[in-house]
């Protein structure tokens, strides 16, 4: 069970990286180009953002989850 904490707080550093990536006018998005003014459509990056956020909290969902069964 050590492991699987370990693997969990792990797991939700990398969700709020991901999350702070895809702000918008904040976080972490100004950085790589995301915080002009201009026409933005989702391009290549901002659906593999998108798609590794739904991933990564679905882990992060499951780890939770196997966390609350008891230990016998």
């Amino acid at each position: 069970m050590v492991i699987l904490n370990i693997v969990e707080i792990i797991v939700a550093l990398i969700l709020i990286g991901l999350v702070l990536l895809q702000m918008q006018g904040g976080g972490l998005s100004s950085t790589f180009g995301g915080g002009g003014g201009f026409y933005r459509s989702k391009r290549s990056m901002e659906k593999f953002l998108m798609w590794a956020t739904v991933a990564t909290t679905v882990i992060f969902g499951i780890i939770s989850l196997l966390l609350l069964i008891p230990l016998k």
